[in-house]
């Protein structure tokens, strides 16, 4: 494919997307509907639409809101030749006269633009609750998120990891967020088929996530229940730290668990499963990872930004509370309860901890809010102790 031909066809798939289509769902019938496409090309198509996706607000405003005009827009912001359309061939039609008149405009300032880049309702929300931060976290939400692995401490250390890696293509370096965090440089792609992936010793886990676990305070022999499980990837984190604790995973739909058990066996883990609503008993230590609107993970789901609404939002509050009501009741006297969530939206995060402490009495241990600045996705951790009143 040409590069004006796979601008064509970022715009077909853009257009399905607006209408309605989830974006993976898009990609994949493209493919499949385009076997002339090679690897080169369907990576070329891929990133334009999560590019447009991730700056949909700035492009539109560049090009126009439907898939033409979003990816004049990428065109304009990326510096690229105007010419590709009607280059011939498969390639967009020619610029109008009114589109030609928008390339002789000057681009807007880069923080003008990267504001316009989050839902409209949702920037008061965000220029309060990031204040200075506001700025630096929009421009670093335009990019593509890192490729992050969680080195498997329980049978390898960082550095050996790294040669195992590096041996089949995949070049990685330290990341600062955590002691386990390796960031890939090169070779994403060769992951999961290589023997380092296969044989448990790193699995995919974004930084900012790994240095919240991080935080959590485990110890073998532990009863711990990680409550809205999901895959797994926290119990898996936790059971590197400390492999004899004694770790339960549930989740309200089992469907997300599926693939546990295979991902505990390829990293040598012991991770119960309970039934959905089957969690029976007391633990030293409950984790939520609760279900929210991953505002901290955008760069990674963009369509998924400009899906979100108020009223959405307000029931994932709601469901938030719900969820850190259920969870406290299998907290064990002098037991902790982690809440974590991958938002940057103050309404999930510290908001809900100040409601939760107030209402409980129970001890602040530790909170922390990381911000894509920091290199990993916008996360937040907070942990408290359970305190008894008399």
């Amino acid at each position: 494919m040409t590069p004006a031909a796979r601008l064509a066809a970022a715009i077909g798939i853009l257009d399905r997307i607006l209408a309605g289509a989830p974006a993976e769902q898009a990609l994949t019938n493209w493919s499949r509907a385009s076997r002339f496409a090679g690897s080169g090309d369907r990576g070329a198509v891929r990133d334009h639409v999560f590019d447009a996706l991730r700056c949909r607000g700035s492009y539109a405003t560049l090009g126009g809101p439907d898939g033409r005009g979003l990816m004049l827009g990428l065109v304009r912001a990326q510096g690229l030749d105007p010419a590709l359309f009607g280059a011939g061939g498969h390639a967009p039609e020619a610029l109008s006269p009114g589109e030609q008149a928008r390339f002789a405009e000057p681009l807007p300032p880069e923080d003008d633009l990267a504001a316009l880049d989050w839902p409209e309702w949702m920037r008061p929300r965000l220029e309060r609750d990031l204040g200075p931060d506001f700025p630096s976290v929009s421009r670093a939400m335009r990019a593509r998120a890192p490729v992050f692995l969680r080195v498997n401490l329980a049978r390898v250390t960082r550095d050996a990891a790294r040669a195992v890696l590096a041996a089949e293509g995949i070049a990685t370096m330290p990341h600062p967020l955590a002691t386990t965090a390796l960031e890939v440089t090169d070779g994403a792609r060769r992951i999961q088929q290589s023997a380092a992936y296969r044989e448990g010793l790193v699995e995919l886990q974004d930084a900012a996530s790994q240095a919240a676990v991080e935080m959590v305070p485990v110890s073998d022999g532990d009863r711990v229940l990680d409550y809205c499980a999901g895959g797994g990837g926290k119990a898996l984190a936790l059971a590197a730290r400390a492999p004899g604790a004694r770790i339960t995973a549930h989740d309200i739909d089992a469907g997300r668990m599926r693939d546990l058990p295979e991902r505990a066996a390829r990293a040598g883990a012991r991770i119960a499963r309970a039934r959905p609503g089957g969690v029976e008993g007391q633990f030293d230590l409950v984790l939520v990872d609760a279900p929210c609107s991953g505002s901290g993970t955008w760069r990674r789901t963009p369509d998924a930004k400009w899906r979100l609404t108020e009223e959405g939002l307000a029931r994932l509050v709601a469901l938030q509370r719900d969820i850190l009501a259920q969870a406290a009741g299998f907290v064990a006297p002098g037991g902790r309860l982690c809440y974590m969530t991958c938002s940057l939206l103050s309404c999930e995060d510290a908001e809900q901890a100040d409601r939760f402490a107030a209402e409980t009495g129970w001890s602040d241990l530790t909170r922390r809010r990381f911000l894509p600045d920091d290199g990993g996705d916008g996360f937040f951790v907070a942990i408290w102790q359970r305190q008894d009143r008399n």
